[in-house]
């Protein structure tokens, strides 16, 4: 048996600016720009390096990533997911099982986001945030899996979960 990591992160604060914007197509506001290289750092701090990107198609999941990757050298391109664009659980959990690299990334929205970390792992962290899961929060997991295809519900152990606002000094 071997252990994965996922290291799962809602995209960060997007524009509101244009109500003519669809809501796939929203871009990151400058607060969400920010904050999404903050997770970058962050993870890149702590050695979190993904060989796997899953994200959502939507302008704002991809442009999360895109502000995170330059922090991580070595990271492959995202695989854009569909699927993901507000995703609930069951349908996450689909898509991560679909990976094969044993470090995994995954960029979605909320609720779906939310609802997906707490039902992944045993035991939700004591962070106040975690069942929020505001903009830019990222979870890193781990399970004791040899695939992502064995991987279920109410596996998961917490290493970390992080929110931008508490990155920021």
């Amino acid at each position: 048996m071997s252990t994965l990591r996922l290291i799962l992160t809602r995209h960060a604060k997007s524009s509101w600016d244009d109500p003519t914007v669809a809501d796939h197509d929203r871009p990151l506001n400058a607060r969400g720009i920010r904050a999404a290289g903050l997770i970058g750092g962050w993870l890149a701090s702590r050695g979190d390096v993904p060989g796997e990107v899953l994200c959502s198609d939507a302008a704002r999941t991809r442009e999360t990533w895109e502000r995170i990757a330059p922090h991580l050298p070595g990271t492959p391109e995202a695989t854009l997911k569909p699927a993901l664009y507000h995703a609930g659980p069951d349908v996450m959990l689909a898509v991560l099982r679909s990976a094969t690299a044993p470090v995994v990334m995954m960029l979605g929205h909320n609720p779906g986001i939310a609802e997906f970390a707490e039902r992944l792992l045993a035991r939700a962290p004591a962070d106040p945030e975690f069942r929020r899961y505001p903009s830019g929060a990222t979870l890193v997991a781990t399970f004791e899996a040899a695939r992502w295809q064995d991987v279920a519900f109410g596996t998961g152990s917490v290493l970390d979960f992080v929110a931008p606002r508490s990155l920021e000094g």
